[in-house]
């Protein structure tokens, strides 16, 4: 198992404006991120991931919004240990991991470091930038900024169900690039959990109005 996490976020020091304004074109996309670059801490890898871009058959957009979950947090699912549910946290990094939320929605997460150590990112938010219309008619929907906004909203958006689980996430249909430049990142308390809501572990685009809930001011 890996080791204990810091209480706090690790947040980069180096913040400056986000780099898509509204009314541009999508931004451009950034390298490929590859299985590895999630065998990392969680908190290491929320931050890096924020502002990245997360294509599943090439509808997506900008990743605004996470929520950090390790095996040593009692709101984990890996919390008590594997079951058929959740046994692809168990495994190595790169892999998503879908469940169903209050059995209504999916919600996708991305497993982070070392095999055992059975932690994963919630991936809460998207600001769309790729197959938008298809979106809204998935969705019903024409407002962009409630396309993404929150976990099962986005993975109804991008067609992402427990048939996707456990695939690798630098395979298709999966597709995440780096972001391009930097974004101001803020953090803080998770959402709709009954467990640990104390731990700052949201990650988020500062001033995003993709995110799912706005962070405090």
């Amino acid at each position: 198992m890996g080791s204990s996490p810091p209480r706090f976020p690790l947040i980069p020091t180096k913040m400056v404006q986000n780099p898509r304004l509204p009314g541009e074109a999508p931004i451009r996309l950034g390298k490929a991120l590859k299985r590895s670059f999630f065998g990392r801490s969680v908190h290491e890898v929320a931050p890096d991931l924020i502002g990245a871009t997360l294509l599943f058959n090439g509808v997506g957009g900008l990743i605004v919004e996470v929520e950090a979950y390790h095996h040593t947090d009692p709101a984990a699912h890996s919390y008590r240990g594997p079951t058929p549910r959740n046994q692809v946290m168990f495994g190595p990094p790169g892999f998503a991991y879908v469940y169903r939320s209050y059995g209504i929605h999916w919600c996708v997460n991305f497993v982070c470091e070392e095999a055992g150590s059975a932690s994963a990112l919630l991936i809460r938010a998207l600001e769309p930038t790729h197959g938008i219309a298809t979106m809204r008619r998935r969705r019903h929907l024409k407002e962009a900024h409630a396309l993404c906004s929150g976990p099962g909203k986005l993975t109804e958006a991008l067609g992402i169900t427990i048939e996707h689980d456990a695939l690798p996430l630098d395979q298709a249909p999966f597709s995440l690039h780096a972001r391009v430049g930097s974004v101001d990142i803020v953090a803080g308390v998770r959402i709709g959990i009954t467990k640990a809501i104390d731990l700052p572990w949201r990650y988020g685009m500062k001033g995003s109005k993709f995110l799912s809930k706005p962070f405090p001011v």
